[in-house]
């Protein structure tokens, strides 16, 4: 799979294993050109100062804890948030192993960021297409049983599986319980202390990661020590964070389990409840069309993907579609860099949802192009 950065962990719970290449760095901020009024969102959007002012990260404490004694309090806290028994996670902590390799996956430095047309084609290929649709096929009665309950399309379903892992064939080569261990106790430092407190999240987060892999254990009768996912802790099919699979993952088929390692109802049900209660899929919504920017209006960069701009807001910017739109549709502006300039696009509720797996806007635009062409349409160049 695809080695996805931290910021989209963090912000999500999710991660790619070993496929994925960084996404792009964060957009830049809208820059209105003097003559233009701002932009308004949507009556229906948060207020600007609502989205503008994020709410303060709680302060954490930079002094650093010897291992030991982080290691302890990891037991005390987990067994007393998870009702589990102190002496079980000790056993299970004696079999987990620190992974140099992990480390140096985890301090690799971020990649040159690709231009959408260098980057399209990692993602849809031929063989990746052709695979999608034998995917499919395979699984048609699955697949539309969860499209009906959801809404979330079929191939939309698939394009993820297929990006995340190859359909399944890619799942990573970690144990998940050494890359949460690793990660959760030697996160890596960089020496600058500009870093320090962003490291010492990073290391927060997966230790709650790792409990939460125990409360997961749990609950699945799983057995963690056998669990095997990316360098950063994801598993299955859709590549879920052990919160992530708590909170999204579904029990497809009624079994009294969620297998999302190879029960295609679980997997496929658990995808599109992560769309529909992370990232508020629509069902029958547009994704993303193209559009037009006209001459003499500069680009308008969002800091994020919601679709709060209404289709009169983004008139008044230049931004045009150049597909039938369904009237009163709320939307955001989109720009990828290609061989020959610039596309635009307008995304609406739908490209967020998938920027809910991943906040990269390619990432959200290779997903929706591939499940287009795992459908049979005819793709823009890129």
């Amino acid at each position: 799979m695809i080695q996805r950065t931290l910021t989209c962990l963090l912000t999500l719970g999710l991660v790619a294993c070993a496929t994925q290449p960084s996404p792009p760095s964060p957009p830049r901020a809208a820059s209105a050109p003097p003559a233009k009024p701002p932009l308004a969102p949507s009556a229906s959007a948060p207020p600007a100062s609502a989205a503008a002012e994020a709410p303060a990260l709680p302060p954490v404490d930079l002094t650093p804890v010897p291992f030991e004694i982080a290691r302890a309090n990891f037991v005390r806290d987990t067994s007393a948030k998870y009702g589990i028994d102190a002496a079980q996670i000790e056993a299970v902590l004696a079999q987990a192993q620190f992974n140099d390799a992990i480390v140096t996956a985890m301090s690799r430095p971020a990649e040159r960021v690709k231009p959408w047309n260098e980057y399209r084609p990692m993602f849809i290929t031929q063989a990746r297409i052709d695979g999608g649709r034998q995917f499919l096929a395979e699984h048609r009665a699955e697949l539309s049983k969860v499209e009906a309950a959801t809404g979330v399309p079929a191939q939309v379903i698939v394009a993820i599986i297929g990006v995340e892992t190859s359909y399944g064939s890619n799942a990573g080569k970690y144990r998940v319980l050494d890359a949460l261990y690793t990660l959760a106790f030697r996160y890596p430092r960089s020496g600058d202390p500009a870093k320090l407190e962003r490291e010492v999240r990073r290391e927060l987060f997966f230790r709650d990661e790792l409990g939460q892999l125990f409360a997961l254990g749990k609950e699945e009768q799983l057995d963690v020590t056998t669990l095997i996912g990316s360098y950063a802790g994801a598993m299955g099919m859709g590549q879920f964070m052990p919160s992530s699979y708590r909170q999204f993952g579904v029990d497809g088929d009624a079994d009294g389990k969620r297998n999302l390692f190879t029960d295609y109802n679980d997997v496929f049900a658990s995808i599109a409840n992560y769309f529909v209660k992370k990232g508020g899929w629509v069902r029958s919504g547009q994704v993303a069309v193209p559009a037009t920017l006209a001459a003499g209006h500069e680009e308008f960069n969002p800091t994020d993907w919601s679709p709060v701009y209404t289709l009169s807001d983004l008139s008044a910017r230049g931004y045009h579609p150049s597909a039938p739109v369904v009237a009163g549709s709320t939307a955001t502006p989109i720009s990828l860099d290609d061989a020959n300039g610039k596309q635009y696009w307008l995304g609406f509720q739908n490209f967020y949802a998938i920027t809910r797996y991943n906040s990269s806007k390619m990432y959200a635009m290779a997903v929706f192009q591939l499940s287009e062409a795992i459908a049979g349409k005819e793709l823009p160049p890129a």
